[in-house]
């Protein structure tokens, strides 16, 4: 990815934090050996040469950016640690801890590329793609501990998925979720009438590196996936979900973006609730092997793990207030 020459000059003088025409500067000033400590800190290996600093670190930035990226629309991780370190709350500089006017004039900079910085509830700086509305994000491991903080937000997640209808389930939790994971053109069937959902409740395609494109449909249950031989109150029946997949990979679906229908690549089964290990074993002996690598199963245990490290917003409606933790109680 490239940025406009005018922009890296603009957010190499704020990592430099040098004073514009005796303007106040919310940035701190660095000389040559903190130009180098910076970048260290955000994990990267550049040291400064001794040349002109805001020249120096535009181009710095510009190798950044070229930098491979998860998606081809998004800057590289490296950039953005490294607007998280120059972002850091606790390096306010006259101004308050919430950096509000650093933040102005980084958005200044960034929004001719499309992008919009913001703090997070974990008090770290993000990016967004304003068109997309994805945000860039060190990746991190859904299977790490959590800390106290997410720990929390995990459990306000879990209240609300016992108390969630299933449109909510997929209007709140699952599309911010697989847009934050780089799907794209996220259609949602709806329930109003079924006979147009042909076993899907979601579509969405994903681009590869190559640039080829693969279709996913969803099937979204509320509740618990068994094996059971009837469907019992929240429970759904694995047979059920069988037949619905068997539609979703069946039928196609229209892409307007390129005028042409399409068949569906893999089937997602996605569950609010548990997925049984039984459920699982009795769906796989009724695929053959060629449909059996199309399954992709996601039960709760993996929303709720994608849902707190992508560090995506609470959901707020059906919450009761006393449910709610304010970004300023949270222990960070």
């Amino acid at each position: 990815m490239e940025f406009k020459a005018r922009t890296l000059n603009q957010i190499a003088k704020m990592i430099c934090g040098d004073i514009k025409d005796n303007q106040i500067s919310y940035f701190t000033y660095r000389s040559s050996f903190y130009l180098t400590e910076f970048f260290g800190d955000a994990d990267t290996e550049f040291v400064h040469d001794g040349s002109t600093r805001p020249k120096w670190v535009a181009e710095v930035l510009s190798e950044i950016l070229k930098e491979p990226s998860n998606s081809h629309d998004m800057p590289s991780e490296a950039f953005c640690r490294v607007i998280q370190v120059l972002m850091d709350q606790s390096n306010s500089f006259n101004e308050d801890k919430k950096r509000l006017n650093a933040l102005e004039e980084l958005n200044n900079a960034l929004f001719r590329e499309n992008f919009e910085a913001f703090y997070g509830e974990d008090k770290k700086c993000y990016i967004k793609h304003i068109p997309s509305q994805k945000i860039l994000k060190p990746s991190a491991s859904p299977h790490r501990p959590f800390s106290t903080a997410e720990t929390k937000r995990r459990e306000i997640l879990i209240k609300y998925l016992d108390e969630c209808s299933e449109d909510n389930l997929i209007e709140e939790i699952l599309l911010p979720l697989f847009r934050q994971l780089g799907f794209y053109k996220i259609s949602v069937a709806g329930h109003k009438d079924k006979s147009l959902e042909y076993g899907k409740d979601i579509w969405m395609k994903f681009i590869l590196p190559t640039q080829h494109w693969l279709y996913f449909g969803i099937q979204v249950k509320k509740g618990k996936l068994d094996a059971a031989g009837m469907t019992k109150g929240s429970n759904a029946n694995i047979s059920e979900i069988h037949n619905q997949v068997l539609m979703m990979l069946g039928h196609e679906i229209f892409d307007p973006e390129i005028g042409k229908k399409v068949l569906v690549d893999h089937a997602f089964i996605v569950a609010g609730g548990e997925i049984t290990k039984s459920a699982k074993n009795w769906l796989g002996g009724k695929l053959d092997t060629s449909k059996r690598s199309q399954i992709l199963f996601m039960d709760r245990d993996d929303i709720l793990n994608q849902f707190i490290v992508n560090n995506l917003p609470l959901p707020t409606s059906s919450l009761p207030p006393e449910s709610f933790i304010e970004p300023d109680d949270l222990p960070f």
